[in-house]
C-alpha cells in the first residue's frame, strides 16, 4: 500500500500549511505551476516526488521535470500532466496518450478546481487535486489524499486548506 498526496498550482507558494498534511504520505505528485523552485525545496525532502511542468513554470522547473509522467504505482498506470481537460473534454494531445497508453488514472491541474470523476469511456480515473497557492480564481485551496492498495484507489478525500487570498500579519 502507498498513501498518495496529489498537489497542484501553487505558482511558488511555500504552503507551511500544507506541509503538514504531507508528512504522513510515501509518495507527492505535483501536477504542475510549480513556479520558484524554491518552494516546493521541503516538500520534496518529505517523500518520494514526481512533478510535471505547468504553463507558468520556466525553464528551470522544466530542466528538473517533463511535461508528462506516466508511471506505475501499487499495480495502477499513472498518467499526470498540467493542463489536458476532463472526460469528454480532453485536449487532442491528452485523448492521443490515453488511448496510447491506457492508464488506471489521469491526473492534471491548470483549472484550480478540485475534481475526481470517472471516465467511462477510458476506464479510467480523473483527478484534479485543485490549487493550493494563492492566485488565481479558486475560493478554496485544496489537496488531494488517498491510499493506493492491490490496484485500487482507496481512502480518497479532499484536504481542504483555507481560502484563497494572503492575510497580513
Amino acid at each position: 500500500m502507498k498513501k498518495i498526496a496529489l498537489i497542484s498550482d501553487n505558482h511558488s507558494y511555500i504552503g507551511n500549511e500544507v506541509t503538514e498534511h504531507l508528512r504522513d504520505v510515501d509518495e507527492i505528485w505535483h501536477a504542475g505551476d510549480i513556479g520558484d523552485l524554491n518552494s516546493i525545496d521541503e516538500i520534496r525532502k518529505l517523500a518520494e516526488f514526481r512533478a510535471v511542468y505547468g504553463n507558468i513554470d520556466d525553464q528551470s522547473v522544466k530542466e528538473l521535470f517533463p511535461l508528462n509522467q506516466i508511471f506505475v504505482c501499487e499495480g495502477l498506470k499513472i498518467f499526470m500532466t498540467h493542463i489536458g481537460g476532463y472526460p469528454g473534454k480532453y485536449t487532442k494531445r491528452v485523448s492521443d496518450i490515453i488511448s496510447q497508453e491506457k492508464p488506471n488514472i489521469y491526473i492534471c491541474g491548470h483549472s484550480h478546481i478540485c475534481k475526481v470523476m470517472p471516465d467511462k469511456n477510458n476506464n479510467l480515473l480523473h483527478m484534479n487535486p485543485g490549487a493550493y497557492g494563492h492566485h488565481g480564481f479558486h475560493k478554496m485551496r485544496t489537496i488531494l489524499k488517498f491510499d493506493i492498495e492491490k490496484s485500487k484507489v482507496t481512502n480518497l478525500r479532499a484536504v481542504e486548506l483555507g481560502l484563497r487570498g494572503f492575510i497580513d500579519k
